[in-house]
């Protein structure tokens, strides 16, 4: 920073003192000192939430290699103490995850994107040429998108009228839904590294860059969607593109619009906050990463030269306002704010609110139907397991008879307190995609630790350009270890069948379930089907903690 001729500021620890006695207003969240001459506001990773949720931050975000410890991979009170955020407070409940139940008490539900309208009208009407951006993840995650095929997402996200999007889990609608989209989008569609396959040609459909003209400051913004689509999601579903990280492209597209004057370079990006940090040390040029797909939400940008990254959490919890200063070409200054959208405390805007609700009115009585209640806090997230992935896990066991179950690692889905019934509509938040067959197959103890070993390298390689997943898969009745510290094909061992505490057998046959698989063809029961039959036959979720899995290296 001290090398830097830019002058920068957050103002997210205000409101966090501010709030310590519990009493938050919504003209305390919205205050922001305007600054500069360009105002961008960024969301990303929705999810396709509509409505207000409660949304636990993770408790394990482990870095690796030259991201030890570093920002966002610290978590909990290591994560307060480092931004100066009081036990207790708003902030606290917010951005980490201790006492989150008590909390939740306290400050209830987050996001809705009815609420979020009215922050992003406050600062239109405070910066009425500010640039909305959204990074992606948006129409996917929910009962409402899955039956609409995202037109939900569509409708609601117009009424926002953003100025550009990008993409990841919308491609998994098909491209050819995709395509049908994103045609008729009053908005631009971004990516700078999605290709034609057959040609490896930028995709006509999805321009690089689109430029904005924004208190008298030629605005370039680069889009990136999430470079790793074919390997975390199923490929056969689009086909016809490609995507990678593409930094050559990305230097020589920040080159192109420098060239055509752009005074100011923004990259709408799906990369993941790690990956960012590498292609903001990698390419020159680059004003702002607005970074989503890794769910991380910070209170400050994070510094890399003169780029600053900044994240903004998920499912509608968090709107990021940034104020830059820009003169002659250069970013001289920034000024930021992460603010949480407490549901509690922001009046919902009426008009956003009666389109969410004629979204939603077709499958009103499904998704309000009670499944079952819980004694647990439902959470996802973390490196290695959650509870909503645990009960996942057991209705696979239970539902499909196998010895062994498999979730896979995704980052979405809101959390569920104690005490709370089950919906219809919270199984589907959880379990919502396009490709949820629940398969029943035969796998060796060999094999299924080649699965093991290759997840975790797509997590815990020490080079974030070979980070391809989300979270390691999750286990049900098996428990291993796991050596952060060892290279690719040497951290998994010690795997043990939970029923019968017996070591597992490289060529022993075992069943296993699961659902997500990228294969074409995969069959199975729909996984919603498969939770939901588990909790009526329950009633009552009761979970034990999870100590299967025994994490070393760290």
């Amino acid at each position: 920073m001290a090398a830097s001729a830019m002058v920068g500021a957050s103002g997210f620890g205000n409101w966090a003192r501010l709030a310590a006695q519990q009493s938050l207003t919504q003209d305390q969240l919205l205050q922001f000192d305007t600054f500069g001459n360009v105002s961008l506001i960024h969301v990303t990773d929705i999810h396709a939430q509509l409505k207000p949720i409660y949304f636990r931050e993770p408790e394990v975000n482990i870095g690796v290699g030259g991201n030890k410890g570093a920002v966002p991979h610290i978590t909990g009170a290591d994560f307060r103490k480092a931004y100066g955020i009081n036990d207790g407070s708003p902030s606290h409940y917010a951005l980490t995850y201790n006492d989150f139940s008590a909390l939740a008490g306290t400050y209830g539900r987050v996001g809705g994107l009815d609420r979020v309208a009215t922050v992003i009208n406050s600062i239109r009407a405070d910066r009425p040429d500010a640039i909305l951006l959204d990074g992606g993840d948006t129409w996917h995650g929910s009962y409402t998108c899955y039956h609409t095929q995202g037109q939900d997402m569509v409708n609601v996200m117009n009424a926002l009228k953003p100025d550009a999007m990008t993409f990841h889990w919308e491609f998994t609608l098909g491209s050819d839904r995709v395509n049908e989209i994103v045609e008729n989008l009053p908005f631009a569609a971004l990516g700078q590294n999605i290709f034609d396959a057959e040609w490896d040609e930028p995709a006509e459909l999805f321009p690089p860059y689109k430029f904005f003209e924004r208190g008298g400051v030629k605005v370039a913004v680069i889009g990136q969607a999430f470079p790793y689509m074919p390997i975390a999601n199923p490929r056969w579903m689009f086909p016809e593109y490609s995507f990678g990280i593409r930094d050559e492209n990305m230097q020589a597209m920040v080159d192109e619009v420098r060239a055509q004057g752009a005074e100011c370079v923004v990259v709408l990006s799906h990369n993941g906050f790690d990956v960012d940090k590498k292609m903001a040390s990698r390419v020159q040029g680059i004003d702002v990463i607005l970074s989503g797909h890794t769910h991380d939400a910070l209170p400050e940008p994070y510094l890399v030269n003169e780029t600053i990254v900044v994240a903004s959490g998920s499912n509608g919890k968090f709107v990021s306002r940034v104020d830059l200063d820009i003169r002659d070409g250069r970013m001289m200054g920034f000024r930021h704010k992460l603010i949480p959208i407490f549901s509690d405390v922001i009046t919902p805007d009426a008009d956003v609110a009666a389109l969410i609700d004629e979204q939603r009115a077709p499958y009103k009585a499904q998704l309000e139907e009670v499944i079952g209640n819980t004694d647990s806090l439902l959470y996802r997230r973390g490196n290695f397991n959650g509870s909503w992935d645990d009960l996942i896990c057991d209705a696979l066991i239970s539902e499909r008879e196998a010895d062994i179950a498999m979730s896979p690692g995704v980052r979405w889905g809101p959390s569920i307190l104690p005490g709370q019934d089950i919906t219809r509509e919270d199984i589907w938040n959880v379990t919502s995609m396009t490709y949820g067959e629940a398969y029943r197959s035969e796998m060796t103890g060999e094999f299924i630790k080649v699965i093991l070993e290759d997840v975790a390298d797509n997590i815990f390689n020490p080079d974030p350009y070979y980070q391809q997943g989300g979270d390691m898969v999750r286990i049900g009745g098996m428990g291993y270890r796991c050596d952060i510290s060892k290279p690719q094909g040497e951290r998994i061992s010690e795997m043990t069948l939970l029923k019968t505490g017996e070591k597992i057998d490289p060529s022993k046959t075992y069943i296993v379930a699961g659902w997500a698989s990228v294969n074409e063809g995969t069959e199975g029961p729909q996984i919603w089907d498969v939770v939901e039959n588990h909790i009526r036959n329950q009633g009552t979720i009761k979970l034990a903690p999870n100590n299967s899995v025994d994490v070393v290296g760290i």
